[in-house]
């Protein structure tokens, strides 16, 4: 599917962009086009793999011309790029919107000019039911990316929504590893409070999953086991063989819910089942008031949110099975010597 094409990852640098080039770099791509305004971040990663595949573009999703720029010869975009951070996105939300909801726009523009042939933008369980800056911009990326796919028929755009990715950046996993190592009591803010639990390998594999099946508009969920902060934080304390650590509550943080939603109950009572993934088709019936005014369904009163609290939910051994697949995880343990 990708022997002989063009990909741009845009926010290229990070956890996910990292994970898309290890995925890909044993493959027939032609090339990889890393975009991001980080040109430190892009240095680190030119000396880390060596390889001419990797193409590097400095710019910024927010700058149009930029994007353009390294749309241009461009098969398939990714587009990682974002405002990730929630405290930063509440601080400043404008910058939020710049990037995340501006920025996407700008991605998907530039990408019909270039005649890119499809799209995959990532999400985040936070765009459902938002309650922070971050993830209103990230529900508003979403309705630009169904939006777009509504107007142009030559490039195909979908989304990917995700859950807590285990140790990409913000993930609370580095931080009471950190704190575990350190001999610090590990900071919980509710100890039944849920998460999604992902690895970067299966949000790759959703991005790929979405690629191969995505039509127009579409926003695909992988289905994902969860956990409480509880049996989280637990699970790492024995891995690290520390049977005195202490864990200290400090409360829900602003901004922070109790449980995440991959799905709302609109979308539940039309997504379709596809094993290991829902998928929410769009409604992309031109400027339908329809819906809004006189059509409802029944379906909505009936439906239930998909959320980290009634999916599946990870008992000790089988999460600290899953932690140890987590290449930062697994590689603090071995610098440590410590057996699993």
């Amino acid at each position: 599917m990708f022997k002989d094409k063009v990909l741009l990852v845009t926010g290229g640098t990070g956890s996910f962009g990292n994970a898309v080039i290890q995925k890909f770099l044993g493959s027939e791509i032609k090339e990889i086009r890393i975009f991001s305004r980080d040109e430190k971040k892009q240095e680190d990663m030119r000396k880390l793999y060596k390889n001419d595949l990797l193409k590097f573009h400095i710019g910024d999703v927010r700058d149009f011309q930029s994007v353009l720029s390294a749309a241009r010869g461009t098969d398939y975009i990714f587009h990682a790029a974002a405002l990730k951070q929630v405290p930063s996105c509440e601080f400043h939300p404008i910058e939020a919107v710049k990037t995340n909801i501006l920025g996407t726009d700008n991605v998907l523009e530039a990408g019909i000019v270039a005649g890119v042939k499809k799209i995959i933008c990532l999400s985040t369980d936070k765009a459902v039911y938002p309650i922070n800056a971050m993830g209103i911009s990230k529900a508003l990326m979403e309705k630009v990316v169904v939006a777009k796919a509504r107007s142009t028929q030559e490039t195909i755009i979908c989304a990917t929504r995700y859950g807590n990715v285990m140790s990409s950046r913000g993930s609370v996993i580095p931080l009471f590893c950190d704190q575990i190592i350190n001999n610090k009591a590990i900071t919980i803010t509710n100890p039944k409070m849920t998460r999604f639990m992902m690895t970067l390998d299966d949000a790759v594999k959703l991005v790929i999953f979405a690629f191969k099946f995505g039509n127009s508009g579409d926003i695909f969920v992988q289905k994902a086991p969860a956990a409480n902060i509880q049996i989280l934080s637990e699970s790492l304390i024995e891995l690290f063989g520390k049977k005195n650590q202490k864990i200290k509550n400090i409360g829900t943080r602003h901004g922070e819910k109790m449980h995440e939603v991959l799905l709302n109950k609109e979308e539940m009572a039309i997504a379709e089942d596809l094993q290991d993934y829902y998928k929410i088709p769009p409604d992309l019936r031109d400027m339908n008031y329809g819906k809004y005014v006189e059509d409802g369904n029944f379906k909505l009163s009936q439906s239930v949110e998909y959320s980290s609290s009634n999916t599946v939910q990870l008992n000790k051994l089988s999460l600290k099975e899953l932690l140890l697949e987590v290449e930062f995880v697994s590689k603090l343990l071995d610098q440590r010597n410590i057996k699993t």
